[in-house]
């Protein structure tokens, strides 16, 4: 007998196997759907057929008085609503009771930015007199420099870094190829890693990740947050900095500084440029703040 969690492999298998979907995006539908099925299996006999859109309503309704966000209730409805069409295509189930759900809209919340200085701060906090410290500085400023996710900066290789004509090659979602600009101090950066960092963390001369570990393997995701946090901390910005806040951080100061938004747009890897659309609005919450500052009747 077919059980919940064999479909469940199922649909994950066909997600990477025929969809190309990444590492991260598999442990999305992982976690969400273990949930959902955890919740099934207390309230059912676990047929997925059986399922009404009544008991996904009741689903969301759990997940809101546990105190998820209505982003995280949002993504759950849409690894349901993804499941299902799987099950439903491959003859799993005989319908569809997400079918006729509204997914929840999410409020437009403004991303939370580092300012100009606090962006120096973080960046020159680590020493440079260590092969970690090299490391991180180069880390730092190639977050704010192509606004590149943890992942796709914790991907890169050696080769991936182009020095004379200072750009890299990111992949993204889905493994999306682009190139992105690099200035001068993340090139000067991560020439100093290269020169005196790496060397001292390598332990494998075949290896072709640019930032390793203490063991000598590539830079992990987790890692990466942990010591983004660590020099937030150190540089006295506060201890909820991520790395995402460099990407946008990225975004705004680029289109404050005049950048055009599908330029932006191209470097952020976004494929909608409505994605890309929310620096704006947090260029124009900066604008509304002078304007109740410094206007007569503000």
């Amino acid at each position: 007998m077919t059980t919940a969690e064999d479909l469940l492999d199922f649909f994950l298998h066909y997600c990477s196997a025929e969809c190309g979907l990444g590492a991260n995006t598999l442990d999305a539908y992982q976690r969400d759907l273990a949930d959902f099925l955890a919740f099934i299996k207390a309230r059912s006999d676990r047929d997925l057929g059986a399922v009404r859109p009544s008991q996904l309503i009741n689903y969301m309704d759990a997940c809101r008085r546990r105190g998820l966000s209505s982003s995280t209730i949002r993504r759950r409805l849409v690894s349901v609503r993804m499941f299902y069409r799987f099950l439903l295509a491959e003859g799993h189930v005989a319908r569809d009771p997400a079918e006729s759900l509204r997914t929840p809209r999410d409020w437009k919340r403004i991303p939370e930015v580092l300012g100009v200085e606090e962006v120096s701060r973080l960046i020159e906090a680590p020493p440079t007199d260590t092969p970690i410290g090299l490391r991180d500085r180069a880390a730092l400023e190639m977050l704010y420099a192509t606004g590149a996710r943890a992942a796709e900066v914790c991907g890169l290789n050696v080769g991936h870094v182009n020095f004379e004509y200072a750009f890299v090659r990111c992949y993204g979602k889905r493994r999306k190829e682009r190139l992105v600009p690099v200035g001068k101090p993340a090139l000067q950066a991560l020439r100093a890693y290269m020169e005196r960092g790496r060397p001292a963390l390598l332990r494998n001369k075949d290896e072709l990740a640019l930032l390793l570990s203490r063991t000598g393997r590539r830079l992990g995701r987790v890692s990466l947050w942990r010591r983004v946090r660590k020099h937030a901390a150190a540089a006295g910005i506060g201890a909820n900095v991520h790395p995402h806040m460099l990407r946008h951080s990225f975004a705004t100061h680029l289109l404050a500084g005049g950048a055009d938004l599908r330029s932006v747009q191209v470097m952020l890897g976004h494929a909608d440029i409505a994605t890309t659309e929310i620096y704006t609005h947090v260029d124009r919450s900066r604008l509304t703040d002078i304007h109740r500052r410094f206007h007569p009747r503000g």
